[in-house]
């Protein structure tokens, strides 16, 4: 197996783990090859393979192991990433480890990797099988979920791409606010500096990311802009902007020339608010034009409150966030419309409402009036907490509960948005950077003598995990979803 087994000194130890280590670069490498020559991207049990370093690769077999509880081994899957390789693949999302777990129990055992592998996808076998058109996309805005997108975006390209970063809009457009938001996309000091390359063009009013040419324009209102006149067609509007919520609102980019569908990253009025993998398989994509991807807390309390309200059901909870402070509030005690929210941020814990509580039966009807919400916003820049205090309908054990979870976030439709952790010494900076948008924290987890009562914690980057939900949602809209094999 993977794990390192008694040895018999330090040299022998690592010996072992240096083969492991060349495994990895192996892996690593079809991994790239199959990215960017066709297309296919790997995961390893929901967890990302691109842009990862050898030792986090290592690391990820050890969580098949404690995790996943299905322990495997690199080597193999080295081989059958290289065997994908010679395989007429369609544009696809495949789990390597899933692919080794199935192969290595396999009954009978497979004649040879290639058998197994032509045999379990073979629906993926052939570039017809599954055809679209990558979806242009307007960044509507350029604040923090904007940058953060952007990145995402521009990571995403080549063979088999979904979503091409055509435009970023924004209210001005000088050429000092270029080269400043030039630099705000290559450093930031939550996520770090951009693994890439950005260069301002000042005469085509463009910055050009890894290689590829965005659009800057200034507009002042959204119904100004003729997108076509920059080659952009049919596209997707990222509105990030906050200044438009409502239906009306967001009509507004529909007048512009060029645009086919608008994407609210925020709660919407009269709207469809959706979490993507709860409630995204509802909507109408060939007849509405216009969707919210709700709220950061939204996101990360549906997918643990879905898990508890499917298997035995909840009577009533309250939620509370423990919230990063956001640009809305002021650095320094000064005058601010909403209460408290005018108290300096970077000293001050702030109670604030949330509308997540509401927010919630948009996805889950059933939670209708069950659910009070409330939030504290702390000073840290990101990194947010959901606590759900919830009485079930059933009684429960702990370890039931973390079972539920763990399995809703190893299967089904929730892979991508629960994130089962079990390091007991997890904190809020840990999770900056999770593509989660929720991150469970399976060692806090309370339940009542009488089984009745739960409180359930779980973390979330609400930022990062955040705008990972809304590029997932992006891609269903605009109907271009590659084949999955989780």
């Amino acid at each position: 197996m993977d794990t390192i087994e008694a040895k018999t000194g330090y040299e022998a130890g690592l010996k072992d783990y240096v083969e492991r280590e060349r495994a990895a670069v192996d892996l690593t490498n079809s991994v790239g090859q199959l990215m960017y020559g066709k297309g296919v991207e790997l995961v390893f049990f929901r967890n990302h393979l691109t842009d990862v370093g050898i030792s986090e690769v290592l690391n990820l077999f050890d969580y098949a192991e404690q995790v996943v509880k299905k322990p495997v081994d690199i080597y193999t899957s080295a081989e059958l990433a290289r065997t994908l390789l010679e395989i007429d693949l369609a544009p696809s999302k495949l789990d390597i480890g899933r692919l080794t777990h199935e192969f290595l129990t396999a009954s009978p055992k497979p004649a040879s990797a290639g058998d197994f592998l032509k045999t379990t996808l073979k629906d993926f076998i052939g570039q017809d099988k599954h055809k679209f058109v990558p979806r242009d996309v307007v960044l509507y805005g350029f604040g923090r979920i904007g940058r953060i997108a952007a990145r995402e975006l521009v990571k995403q390209a080549g063979k088999g791409q979904q979503l091409r970063l055509r435009a970023i809009v924004t209210r001005s457009l000088s050429d000092e606010e270029i080269v400043k938001r030039a630099a705000l996309l290559r450093n930031d000091s939550v996520h770090g500096a951009f693994k890439g390359t950005v260069k301002e063009d000042l005469e085509r009013k463009a910055l050009w990311i890894n290689g590829q040419m965005v659009q800057l324009i200034a507009a002042k209102n959204p119904e100004d802009v003729d997108y076509t006149a920059y080659g952009i067609n049919d596209a997707l509007v990222i509105d990030n902007t906050g200044a438009f919520t409502k239906r009306a609102d967001l009509e507004r980019h529909l007048q512009a020339k060029g645009v086919g569908k608008v994407l609210l990253t925020a709660p919407g009025k009269e709207i469809p608010n959706i979490v993507y993998g709860i409630n995204h398989q509802d909507l109408d994509i060939e007849n509405e034009r216009i969707f919210s991807a709700a709220s950061c807390t939204t996101n990360a309390i549906c997918p643990v409150l879905k898990v508890m309200e499917d298997n035995v059901g909840i009577e009533k909870g309250h939620i509370e966030t423990v919230h990063a402070y956001t640009n809305d509030q002021n650095l320094l005690d000064n005058f601010h419309k909403k209460p408290r929210r005018g108290r300096s941020a970077a000293i001050n814990m702030v109670i604030t409402s949330t509308g997540a509580g509401s927010a919630v039966t948009k996805a889950i009807p059933s939670l209708k009036d069950k659910l009070t919400a409330n939030a504290v916003r702390v000073p840290t820049p990101n990194g947010s907490l959901a606590i759900m205090n919830l009485t079930l309908k059933k009684t429960v054990t702990r370890d039931e509960v973390n079972d539920m979870v763990r399995h809703a976030a190893l299967n089904g439709e929730l892979v991508n948005q629960i994130h089962y952790q079990i390091d007991p010494e997890l904190v809020s900076s840990d999770i900056i950077g999770d593509t989660c948008c929720s991150v469970f924290d399976s060692n806090a987890t309370i339940v009542s003598p009488d089984g009745r009562n739960v409180v359930l914690y779980a973390w979330y980057d609400n930022e990062f995990g955040y705008t990972k939900q809304v590029i997932r949602l992006a891609k269903h809209v605009a109907k271009v979803r590659r084949l999955i094999y989780y």
